[in-house]
């Protein structure tokens, strides 16, 4: 039996539903630029990131869809409806309730 080869990531940020090009060109200024890269990080972390990097509190949904983004790299066959990022913002405004 042949070695299986190793596989690439062959999905590209821009495959991942909801991140359009504002999302990609935020994910870049984080350092981000490939699917691989963004397994297993913190929504929460990259939007609080990009705040202090802008100096503004940019719009929770721009957490939101972090976390939609994040959701598809970890788990490639994740449910449509998680793949938006509106199930996110109700997953978020949820949590902040329950404080």
């Amino acid at each position: 039996m042949p070695a299986k080869k190793p596989t690439k990531e062959s999905r590209q940020l821009s495959d991942l539903t909801s991140v359009g090009p504002a999302t990609l060109e935020d994910l870049s200024r984080l350092g981000i630029r490939s699917v691989s890269q963004l397994k297993g990080k913190s929504a929460s972390g990259l939007y609080q990131r990009l705040c202090r990097m802008d100096g503004v509190r940019h719009d929770p949904c721009c957490e939101d869809t972090f976390a939609a983004a994040i959701a598809q790299a970890d788990d490639p066959k994740l449910p449509a409806v998680k793949k938006r990022w509106w199930y996110w913002s109700r997953v978020r405004k949820a949590k902040a309730a329950s404080r």
